[in-house]
């Protein structure tokens, strides 16, 4: 074979060779970059705000107990590098770095560079300002709403899954939490209508007498059991006076702040009321009954033990 002609097919087995290379090198870039799309989130947050993450965030800061619970129940208790003082569960949450109480400090938020902040709908109005200094920083700040029934609950878990590519995990447990209120809800059909019991909720003691009304958590608790609400007429947290409770005479109390039986019980006005007279006075974990997390079961569980024991425990 020539010289010339070797050459030539040399030459050009090298161009077929370096194409070829060029089209895997394309194809590798084309496949990375359908892999960074795909894992591109945006949700809507409590503000109506399109929120979106690029990709799964590896530093996390959360500004309300109830998110940081979701965290951890979702397994991302390492990806989470910041909480509030107020974060108290699981207990290893304490060795978390804080970054304020409801006064969320912006500067020591921004300073640890997370990915994302999931931040808290009852903070609106009172945080706005935090939250324009976090984005600012570029950082993907989300607002749960805040959750006053369960299907917001499921709402929210699932949007926290979504936004930390940890779907699987949140329909996981909000298939789990879906059937033991379910399996409450069976056991409330029970209860006869004359076996009905008329409940009390007592969110802060005596002088400031506080209950809970329709569009709560513990109006819908009380519901899920298979009791009336004394206060249902009552639109959100109320307060009301001594007498009035007295006038809605409730079988059983039940406190949410570590409330003191004794005490209830000494109230002169209160010496007639029915869940006195026969000691149906308990207190219920406010944790549990209060924050919009995966507890929030264990909390109607102990709510439904509260009230109706002979028909939960």
């Amino acid at each position: 074979m020539k010289k010339w002609l070797l050459s030539v097919i040399v030459a050009m087995f090298l161009v077929v060779l370096a194409a070829c290379g060029a089209t895997d090198e394309g194809s590798k870039q084309t496949e990375q970059t359908k892999q960074s799309k795909e894992q591109a989130v945006t949700v809507k947050d409590a503000r109506g705000e399109e929120v979106t993450v690029e990709q799964a965030p590896k530093k996390i800061v959360s500004l309300m107990p109830s998110n940081t619970e979701i965290l951890y129940e979702l397994g991302l208790e390492k990806e989470l590098i910041g909480v509030t003082s107020n974060d108290d569960y699981p207990a290893s949450v304490k060795e978390k770095e804080q970054v304020g109480d409801m006064n969320i400090n912006a500067e020591k938020v921004i300073a640890l560079n997370p990915d994302l902040v999931l931040a808290h709908g009852s903070s609106i109005g009172m945080s706005d300002e935090v939250f324009k200094q976090i984005e600012s920083a570029g950082i993907p700040l989300f607002v749960v709403n805040d959750a006053t029934d369960f299907n917001t609950v499921y709402e929210t878990i699932g949007n926290i899954g979504k936004l930390t590519n940890k779907t699987d995990e949140a329909n996981k447990t909000v298939k789990e939490m879906k059937a033991a209120v379910s399996e409450i809800e069976e056991k409330a059909k029970e209860i006869k209508d004359e076996d009905r019991k008329k409940v009390w909720v007592e969110v802060s003691p005596a002088p400031e007498i506080y209950t809970t009304g329709k569009g709560t958590f513990m109006d819908e608790m009380i519901k899920i059991i298979g009791a009336e609400n004394v206060a249902g007429n009552e639109e959100g947290w109320v307060k009301l006076s001594e007498e009035k409770v007295v006038e809605l005479n409730p079988d059983t109390i039940v406190t949410t702040y570590d409330g003191d039986a004794n005490e209830i019980k000494n109230r002169p006005a209160w010496s007639d009321i029915t869940a006195v007279k026969e000691n149906q006075i308990v207190n219920v974990d406010s944790n549990k009954t209060n924050r919009p997390g995966p507890r929030i079961v264990e909390g109607l569980e102990e709510f439904a033990k509260a009230v109706y024991p002979e028909v939960y425990n």
